[in-house]
């Protein structure tokens, strides 16, 4: 049947699709974003023979035993929930040079291990991918390359080849002769992954996909894609800075709770096994302003220091500027500080930083956070062996927070002496450990123990 072509306009920054061409999106809100692209239809509606699928009773159905893949690196099996299932589909997200090639490349010699392994890269030749692997000592005959932009192309070599597992680094360069727009584009992307995900699929072939974001946004990148694939992972922080954290936004088959720690070094991404020891490795002395917390992503305690530095505001309105937290949420807890502890933080700038380049968004930090803004403006220490976990209401209660036991283990294994926590949650505490626990219904309470007040 003869294919049928007719135009849309395709909005570039949601792929918002409109019959007209329009100035302001009226989903994403971008102006400016249309671009005519030709829409190919081989079947009307009414031509198209429907399908009926088979109505089953939910009981009857047989449950297949989902198989796992080790990637070789603990840290990523953490993230995934024990490895690759066989046949899913992973989107590894990262701004440009966060270091997602050299971690997926890094995992080649383990999955090639269990069966062969098809690199497809649109960005970097067969000898630059040569020299990264050299230098990862990545040595496997298993490990397949292909340099190539085209889908159609790369479908020919995954019916040749027979892999088990395919990469294509990445997203963004590959396209198809069906559509119109430029490699990259929003309708150019979403159409590559629906074809590489119907090729996965009924091949069962494990495939990871690498996207690009970018800071401004023009160019469509994987949050269009989230839908349609099995597993969204995140590879976060700084380009300029040695940690990385790999986060996992959506997963099909495990927690998105978890994450996994690594340290760019020259031979690729370094897991980092305790990173509670790392992030709190570098704490000098005694400094005003200075304290531990304790944070929880998934089922791992992270142990990490919270500075704060006051000074007094030499213009009319003064600065607050959080780095790891949430702004507003510095802004609150400062609010509670100046009405429930008379603490005048009018005239003062507020700076709050989580030390290591980490972000952290759950509100057990909001007693750590109070503390050491009241630490810095009172010029008082706060003893080294100190952590502080618990979540500050408006009125200034300390509200209890989730897992606290294993919050308090994990300090006590590197050795502190005293643990700040609500006493509702002290009360519930069944097991006896080594270090003090003081419970604090409110800031005050926490305050004068520390000498704050």
């Amino acid at each position: 049947m003869a294919k049928k072509v007719s135009t849309v306009f395709v909005c570039n920054e949601c792929g918002y699709e409109s019959s007209k061409w329009l100035g302001k999106c009226p989903a994403c809100q971008a102006w400016n974003t249309f671009v005519e692209e030709k829409a190919i239809q081989t079947t009307t509606a009414k031509d198209r023979k429907k399908q009926q699928g088979e109505v089953v009773k939910l009981n009857s159905v047989v449950k297949k035993e989902t198989t796992r893949v080790k990637t070789g690196v603990e840290e990523l099996d953490r993230v995934l929930g024990g490895g690759f299932v066989n046949g899913s589909l992973t989107l590894l997200g990262g701004e440009p040079g966060i270091g997602k090639s050299t971690l997926i490349l890094q995992i080649c010699n383990s999955l090639a291990l269990n069966g062969k392994v098809l690199y497809i890269s649109g960005e970097e030749s067969a000898e630059q991918i040569k020299l990264r692997a050299d230098r990862l000592g990545i040595d496997n005959d298993n490990i397949s390359f292909l340099s190539e932009t085209d889908i159609d192309n790369v479908e020919v070599s995954l019916d040749k080849e027979l892999p088990k597992f395919v990469i294509i680094d990445s997203i963004q360069t590959m396209y198809s002769e069906e559509i119109t727009s430029a490699p990259g584009s929003v309708s150019q992307v979403r159409e590559i992954t629906a074809r590489i995900m119907k090729m996965c699929k009924q091949k069962e072939i494990t495939t990871i996909i690498i996207g690009h974001v970018t800071k401004d946004g023009n160019i469509a990148g994987p949050r269009v894609l989230e839908h349609m694939v099995d597993t969204v992972l995140y590879l976060e922080g700084e380009r300029y800075f040695t940690y990385r954290i790999l986060r996992g936004v959506k997963n099909r088959f495990g927690s998105t709770n978890e994450i996994g720690m690594f340290e760019m070094e020259e031979k690729g991404l370094i897991e980092i096994k305790n990173p509670s020891s790392i992030l709190i490795s570098e704490r000098d002395g005694n400094p005003a302003g200075s304290i531990i917390a304790v944070s929880l992503e998934g089922t791992r305690p992270l142990l990490i220091e919270l500075q704060a530095l006051t000074t007094f505001s030499v213009f009319g309105i003064p600065r607050r500027n959080a780095n790891g937290i949430d702004y507003n949420r510095l802004t609150l807890l400062m609010a509670v500080l100046e009405k429930r502890a008379n603490m005048q933080l009018g005239n003062q700038d507020v700076y709050l930083n989580i030390v290591g380049g980490i972000r952290v968004n759950e509100p057990a930090l909001d007693l750590a956070s109070v503390l050491a803004v009241a630490s810095s403006f009172k010029n008082i220490s706060i003893k080294e062996d100190v952590v502080a976990i618990g979540e500050v209401g408006l009125t200034g209660e300390v509200r209890s927070v989730n897992m606290i036991e294993k919050r308090i283990k994990e300090a006590e294994k590197l050795g502190y002496k005293t643990c700040i926590i609500p006493e509702s949650n002290k009360k519930l505490l069944k097991e006896k450990y080594k270090l003090d626990i003081i419970g604090a219904k409110n800031i005050i309470d926490a305050m004068k123990y520390l000498g704050l007040k």
